[in-house]
């Protein structure tokens, strides 16, 4: 099979107020986004500046240097690591030939060619629509220049240039359906609750090995991958514990620094996944210089989803590529481990499982004989410690933890010791 020919890219960043080494690694992930969406960089291109340019992102010095760069690698698009305004656009377009697209636009592209269910795919068209609606205006010629490619991935650029109220009408469209699948997921998950099954969500930057994770620790078959975003659509499966107790385990799309506010906004319904979580696998990626900002990033986004009251495991994985400055939070639940690691893998399981049981309420009946439906229950929905028959008294003492609002909990009240 031929090998798609990669497209060729120039990167252009703007340095702020920010530390050097946080502008190389912002750049850094550009490149790594880039190489996700299937192109080669060729070259870099960047500019310390007080305040970004308003009407060309950099300053004319360097539009010039850029221009000089397109006639040296001839490349297919120029990648800006900002959010672009449309008039920033509309005056790149006329000092360069490539195609311009911007850090918003590269990942919504990843996320188009990742998208695998129909929901995924809505959200992902619902983001470039919005996103390109204001960019629209005074743009025909730069829009009738994308001949396809990256940055065009999804909705059809014809259909975009010739009719605004199509996108309006198509927004509308979007929005309803993506209603009908959130209803029905919130179906799905009352029924969830109603059987009141513990859930353990899986979050964690994107590319912190939380698919490799989720495949090992439960029986699935979800997408993982050594590039950003492998995981787009959520993911349930049963995650058995070691003393054979069962919970629901979800994997969830990789967090990313500066997420284009059309995806956060979009991608909600999908972590709402997470919303309904018990504990939390914050997967943290300790082979990444950059780790602790990534660690920031998850935590501000599950903040800004009133998400940071769930209880949360640290998971710091790659632990045999661990970078040599790496540190481990002192502060809340941690372990370090590696995903490809099978005592690894048991030792989470058994640090889950005692904070789970931390979660839970200690019991201690003695149940009579005859009560095997309810044993049998008790076996199936709580984590049992001690299970034994008394010859004497034709009972049998279980000793164990459950959830406290699980309708088991009522059932055995009056047997308890």
């Amino acid at each position: 099979m031929n090998e798609p020919i990669k497209e060729k890219a120039i990167l252009v960043g703007c340095q702020l107020n920010e530390e050097d080494a946080r502008f190389l690694y912002s750049l850094e992930e550009l490149s790594s986004l880039t190489e996700t969406a299937q192109a080669e960089v060729k070259a870099t291109l960047t500019q310390k500046r007080e305040r970004i340019h308003p009407g060309t992102y950099i300053g004319k010095g360097k539009v010039e240097e850029l221009v000089m760069l397109e006639e040296q690698f001839e490349p297919d698009l120029i990648i800006f690591n900002d959010e672009l305004s449309p008039s920033q656009i509309r005056n790149l377009s006329e000092e360069v030939n490539a195609r311009i697209i911007d850090r918003t636009q590269l990942i919504l592209d990843i996320f188009a060619q990742r998208a695998r269910s129909r929901e995924g795919k809505l959200q992902v068209e619902l983001a470039q629509l919005q996103y390109l609606l204001p960019r629209l205006v005074g743009k025909g010629t730069a829009l009738s220049r994308l001949g396809g490619g990256i940055g065009t991935r999804g909705p059809g650029e014809t259909k975009l240039e010739s009719d605004r109220r199509h996108i309006r009408r198509r927004i509308d469209d979007i929005k309803k359906q993506l209603k009908i699948v959130a209803e029905h997921r919130e179906r799905y998950r009352e029924r969830r609750k109603k059987n009141k099954t513990f859930q353990v969500a899986l979050v964690g930057y994107t590319n912190a090995g939380k698919s490799t994770l989720f495949n090992r620790l439960s029986t699935a078959e979800s997408y993982e991958e050594n590039q950003l975003f492998a995981t787009l659509d959520p993911m349930t499966r049963k995650f058995v514990f070691p003393s054979g107790y069962s919970a629901l385990l979800t994997d969830t799309v990789g967090f990313i620094q500066d997420l284009p506010t059309t995806l956060v906004a979009s991608f909600r319904s999908t972590l709402e996944e997470v919303r309904e979580a018990d504990l939390l696998l914050h997967v943290v990626d300790s082979s990444n210089p950059d780790y602790k900002n990534h660690e920031e990033t998850v935590q501000s986004l599950l903040k800004s989803l009133e998400m940071d009251h769930i209880p949360q495991l640290t998971v710091y994985n790659k632990k045999d590529q661990m970078h040599p400055d790496f540190v481990p939070d002192s502060e809340g639940e941690v372990i370090v481990i590696s995903a490809l690691d099978e005592g690894d893998r048991r030792n989470l399981k058994e640090k889950v499982e005692q904070l789970v049981m931390g979660l839970m309420e200690p019991y201690h009946v003695h149940l009579p004989s005859d009560e095997g439906k309810l044993l049998s229950q008790l076996k199936a929905d709580t984590i049992l410690r001690k299970l034994e028959f008394n010859e004497e008294t034709q009972e049998y003492e279980v000793k164990g933890f459950t959830l406290s609002d699980h309708p088991i909990t009522g059932n055995i009240k009056k047997y308890q010791s």
